[in-house]
């Protein structure tokens, strides 16, 4: 008569199941990506009106859209052209993406320290304020979509 060995139950949630949140992230960048690729948001209306651009005003999104679009026709330069910040932005987003998923598939978790997270808080913050006052000044004009 042979056993079998009963698998052990460690009360850790599998690859599948640590893995569906980044996959979902991931999945709905791509999305988001091919939709903007297709419909290019220089169409006027092809994908609404931004309240802060009809005001006058550039937030530090602004372009953003016209940005991905650009970058997914491989123009870095209109890209940058049309969203600095977001261009400069991309390499940190793409290596914290690969952070999580990496940590995600092995099942060590990547986390930051609390210091380390309110520092790089501060600093996105600060970056996004920053861009949004130069890029509405006359000479941070260049900076506008």
């Amino acid at each position: 008569m042979t056993l079998a060995a009963e698998p052990v139950r460690t009360g850790a949630p599998g690859r599948g199941r640590r893995m569906a949140p980044p996959l979902a992230v991931l999945g709905g960048l791509a999305a988001a990506t091919i939709a903007l690729h297709l419909r290019d948001p220089r169409v006027r209306g092809s994908w609404g009106a931004c309240p802060f651009a009809l005001a006058g005003i550039s937030c530090p999104g602004c372009g953003g859209l016209r940005a991905v679009h650009d970058l997914t026709d491989l123009d870095l330069g209109a890209a940058a052209s049309s969203n600095l910040l977001l261009v400069l932005a991309l390499p940190f987003v793409l290596y914290a993406l690969t952070r999580w998923t990496a940590g995600a598939w092995t099942g060590r978790r990547w986390a930051l320290s609390q210091r380390a997270m309110a520092l790089t808080t501060a600093v996105v913050l600060t970056a996004l304020l920053v861009f949004a006052i130069l890029r509405n000044l006359p000479g941070g004009a260049w900076l506008a979509p």
